[in-house]
């Protein structure tokens, strides 16, 4: 793909000064998606100046980023998008009108595939950075999420003795096109060694597990990894390896919903997954009882945690694996999609000395990130916090984390109980499963400690009727519980392919959802961002019930959750579909994806 060179006449003024008004549209460029900046020549701004000139954020929230990048010692521009401030596009925006150069999007530019094999995965992980095409002179276009480093450039000179003329991209499109161009999977047909000769998936250190090896030529071993590779480029909660007559499928879940992958043939099946229980180590001799175990491996400089379960099936074991990020950085409760109104309660609580916060929700709703966000919020240094989990998802300075270890009797009642002695102010308890937890639990609230944990029901008037049937009295649970917290997950629609549909009242109305006058809403579009599904990562839809004294009456006289409910709703309280009905008018989700989520709220 050929296109024109840039202007002579940047380089004449390199020292202008930009354009004043950034809010302009860009201008339209002859090539679809490469877009010109609106500033002339490399600008004397910093990056934090130009994100409020654009208007993508507020300079409070920049110099918070800011400051954060500097202690870290990171990248200013990825600390902001980390930090919720940008999104990888808008950052792409803001270098661009920084350095004076050309942005590109790599969802609409015509790509060269051949350009673009020219360096392999490691360079695009190693530099966010990949080449995409020629412009007229023949030099090559490189798209880089940091267009200021000159080791990337000179690097691909090298390997391709070409001109290289930088050009800004989002750093998610750069390696979304590595992925989609990559041969990231072994030959599946062949019956030796084939594909993927660059296997960097590997144990990290002082583990059980066994080590994968980087430079293990064994075929089985490079497909299992070439596997877990691609489901955690590509933001998958569990992968799983399903038998069936003929072959073995491959299945990701991405954004709650399941994604074929890849098809195993079936002689392979069983060394694949001999390969993940070794990996695990469980009994790879044993194929007739269910087995769980767990990995930790380092890719992409990430600390990654396998949950692996295997299942005895009539075509074969069957096998699921979680993959959880433990060095993911907790968001805030905003991030997360909570309201104001609804953070400001949650806050209040959190903000006592003592007294209970629970989260609950089926299995998968991000009760756990909510947790975690809590805690990224009371975690100032100021109060002790320990926790017990089941496992530890994400490891957090400043924080006293402990793991269940069902062989050495370590469960959450005694993990409990160590921590009642080890002079904490904030306890967290990874789950609320039984009568002995959840008593140990409410007294420790009762006894000057704020305590926060999951629960599994339906919605939040619910938690109270659970931890009455646990056998905990009235009396304490109306003392010791403060705010319950219910939620669930919902796709969040793309923001690049997203397309804005007019409804009227009567049709809102028939589904659920309660709105004065037609509504402007958004439905899913689809686009090589969203693997053309219309949505991109997820959202909480929250219920948040405050303790007060008329719903401490009820719990007292053993009122039902629906009694309960009705009083809660009558003093402000929004229910699931209401919070759902709320984010599909501000265009963050879809009123199909919030009936689905919350059909049994």
């Amino acid at each position: 793909m050929s296109v024109p060179p840039p202007s002579s006449s940047s380089s004449a003024h390199a020292a202008s000064p930009a354009v004043p008004s950034l809010h302009d549209e860009p201008p339209v460029s002859d090539v679809p998606g490469l877009i010109p900046p609106l500033s002339r020549g490399r600008s004397t701004r910093l990056i934090g100046q130009v994100v409020v000139e654009l208007g993508f954020a507020k300079e409070e929230a920049v110099e918070r980023a800011v400051a954060h990048a500097r202690e870290s010692g990171r990248l200013t521009g990825r600390v902001l998008i980390e930090d919720g401030v940008l999104t990888p596009q808008q950052l792409a925006r803001v270098l661009a009108e920084r350095f004076g150069i050309e942005r590109i999007d790599l969802t609409i530019f015509r790509i060269d595939n051949d350009l673009a094999r020219l360096v392999d995965p490691g360079f695009v992980r190693r530099y966010d950075a990949i080449p995409v095409g020629q412009d007229d002179e023949g030099q090559l276009l490189l798209a880089m999420a940091d267009p200021a480093n000159m080791l990337a450039i000179d690097d691909v000179t090298m390997i391709t003795g070409m001109a290289v003329r930088p050009v800004v991209a989002a750093y998610d499109d750069i390696h979304r096109l590595s992925v989609r161009l990559g041969n990231d999977l072994p030959d599946l047909s062949a019956d030796d060694d084939g594909g993927d000769s660059e296997v960097d998936l590997t144990a990290v250190p002082d583990t059980d597990v066994t080590d994968l090896g980087a430079d293990d030529a064994a075929p089985i071993i490079k497909l299992v990894n070439s596997v877990l590779k691609r489901a955690i480029r590509r933001g998958a909660s569990d992968i799983h390896f399903d038998p069936s007559s003929e072959d073995m499928h491959v299945i990701f879940r991405v954004d709650g919903m399941l994604d074929s992958a890849v098809t195993i043939p079936r002689r392979m099946s069983v060394g694949v997954v001999s390969r993940v229980k070794v990996m695990a180590n469980l009994d790879i001799a044993e194929r007739r009882t269910p087995q769980d175990g767990r990995v930790s491996l380092l890719i992409d400089g990430h600390e990654i945690d396998l949950r692996v379960v295997t299942l005895p099936t009539v075509h074969g074991e069957a096998v699921v694996a979680r993959i959880l990020d433990s060095s993911s950085a907790p968001v805030g409760l905003e991030q997360i999609g909570m309201l104001e109104s609804d953070r400001k309660n949650v806050e209040a609580a959190m903000a006592r000395p003592y007294g209970g916060v629970l989260v609950t929700g089926p299995t998968g709703s991000g009760k756990s990130t909510t947790l975690y966000s809590c805690l990224a919020h009371v975690n100032n240094g100021t109060r002790t916090i320990v926790t017990v989990e089941d496992p530890v998802e994400y490891r957090m300075d400043g924080v006293k984390q402990m793991a269940i270890n069902n062989k050495a009797k370590m469960t959450f009642a005694g993990g409990l109980k160590a921590i009642m002695r080890a002079d904490p102010d904030i306890i967290m308890v990874g789950e609320i499963r039984d009568g002995e937890t959840a008593h140990i639990a409410v007294e420790a609230a009762l006894t000057g400690h704020l305590v926060l944990s999951t629960l599994h029901t339906r919605d939040a008037p619910n938690a109270v009727s659970r931890l009455l049937d646990m056998g905990v009295e009235p009396f304490l649970l109306s003392s010791a519980i403060d705010c319950v917290v219910a939620q669930r997950l919902a796709r969040r629609l793309c923001d690049h392919c997203k397309r804005a549909v007019r409804v009227e009242q009567h049709v809102m109305h028939d589904h659920g959802f309660e709105v004065e006058g037609p509504v402007e809403i958004f439905k899913p579009g689809g686009c090589d961002r969203c693997n053309q599904t219309g949505y991109r990562g997820r959202l909480g839809i929250f219920e948040v019930l405050r303790m007060n004294e008329e719903i401490r009456e009820l719990i007292l006289k053993r009122s039902s959750a629906d009694e309960i409910a009705h009083v809660a709703v009558a003093q402000g309280m929004k229910r699931l579909r209401e919070d759902g009905c709320d984010k599909v008018l501000l265009g963050l989700t879809s009123p199909e994806e919030v009936l689905r989520v919350t059909a049994a709220g």
